[in-house]
């Protein structure tokens, strides 16, 4: 299929998702008769809303619905035969059928009163229209834009999804458990993203698993890049190693879409678990496909956010690292020129000494050598604070004045440097 000129692949998918969801509401009309409300006429979409098979023509209308559940709807037909007066009443929410497959249907309904020749009521007339779909249409816009709204202010992953999960179990017609697993960064495994409705030691089980053919439902539909409907877990092989889980979190059905970003990488899996088996219908892989690219947008942009993040925060190591650089930098070349300028002045002043000490009397070879000795000239001579002194040569004096606590170039005759004169190479 070719998507139209500035319009997203999936736009159209999403709106026949949202026709097999809500589709259209046709007009029910049945004309019933007596105090018991026998279904004298109907229109299919009365029998397809209400009874489900015209077979039901001729019975009491109260024994085609299961008490106590419709018992709102015959309550309004009771008091319009009673009191003669029409009645119109929007929303009446109407119970069908019972058990698993009880659902909640809603409609506007006009009810008029029927007449015999002498005026007195013989039955009730009904014309509606089934505001089910609009009702729930509402309701999924509603979760979808505050979904939406949440996403956009970059609320937590974990309450979107959460959120997500709550909504479409309020949203399906019959009891589903949500969960939503993110697969992690090479798409080997899927980790716990939201499942409230789910037991915590299932949660705790499943986390984690890996990806794979014959892994479940969701590590086989990750793993397939496509869904995977498994009807009734007790007699499939995909839950031969989860089997006795699922039945201690009472666990019959588990239907798996996997979530996929936009370039088809894999994001996770939307699963909805049922407590019996169920086959899904049209409806429910529509409401699947809806919430799982719900969940992709969720899940991308957290994704995105986290990389920001990430991105900013390395930036931010490197410019610290950059400028911790710089500083050290700016500060080995204080040093050196420190000691560069250290360096000049004890040269200057070895320089003057040694031309204001050439005249001493002195030793002939350097005395600062040790033990191994040092044929060098003696030219300066040092002394220290200890009243030690002796002669030597220009680089052993400029070593010794570094290396030598308190030393110094004599500038008259003192004792010699006995423990400098006498080390021993190190």
């Amino acid at each position: 299929m070719t998507a139209a000129p500035g319009r997203h692949p999936l736009s159209t998918t999403a709106e026949e998702d949202v026709r097999a969801l809500f589709g259209r509401s046709d007009a029910v009309f049945a004309s019933l008769l007596g105090p018991t409300h026998l279904v004298e006429t109907a229109n299919p979409a009365f029998l397809a809303a209400l009874c489900e098979d015209r077979a039901h023509v001729g019975a009491p209308l109260a024994a085609l619905l299961p008490e106590p559940l419709g018992r709102s709807f015959v309550a309004l037909l009771d008091d319009v035969y009673r009191t003669g007066e029409p009645r119109i009443d929007r929303d009446v929410r109407i119970v069908l059928d019972s058990g698993p497959r009880a659902r909640e249907a809603f409609f506007d309904l006009t009810c008029e009163p029927r007449h015999d020749t002498d005026g007195g009521v013989i039955g009730v007339r009904v014309v509606g229209i089934e505001t089910t779909q609009v009702r729930h249409a509402q309701h999924l816009m509603a979760e979808q834009r505050a979904l939406l709204e949440q996403i956009a202010r970059q609320a937590p992953l974990a309450d979107v999804l959460d959120g997500m999960a709550r909504c479409i179990e309020n949203l399906a017609p019959q009891e589903v458990l949500v969960s939503v697993l993110l697969a992690d960064s090479d798409g080997a495994h899927l980790n716990h993203g939201a499942a409230p409705s789910l037991p915590d030691f299932y949660n705790r089980a499943i986390d984690g698993i890996a990806t794979g053919e014959g892994i479940g439902s969701c590590g086989t539909a990750a793993y397939r890049r496509a869904p995977v409907i498994v009807t009734d877990i007790a007699c499939d092989p995909f839950w031969d190693d989860f089997r006795d889980l699922a039945e201690r979190a009472d666990l019959a059905a588990c239907w798996s879409t996997p979530i996929l970003a936009l370039d088809g990488s894999l994001l996770g899996t939307f699963a909805m678990y049922h407590r019996v088996p169920r086959v899904p219908q049209g409806t429910d892989l529509a409401l699947a496909r809806i919430f799982a690219h719900t969940a992709a947008l969720a899940i991308e942009r957290h994704h995105n956010e986290r990389a920001r993040r990430d991105a900013e925060a390395e930036a931010k190591a490197a410019r610290d690292e950059l400028a911790e650089a710089v500083r050290s930098e700016r500060a080995l070349r204080a040093e050196a020129e420190q000691r560069a300028a250290t360096a000049a002045e004890l040269a200057a002043r070895i320089r003057t000494a040694a031309a204001a000490q050439v005249v001493l009397p002195h030793p002939e070879h350097c005395q600062l050598g040790g033990a191994d000795g040092c044929t060098e000239p003696a030219e300066l001579k040092v002394a220290d604070s200890w009243g030690d002194a002796a002669w030597g040569c220009p680089a052993h004096v400029e070593e010794a004045i570094v290396h030598v606590r308190s030393a110094f170039v004599a500038s008259e005759e003192l004792g010699g440097l006995a423990a400098y004169v006498n080390r021993r190479p190190a």
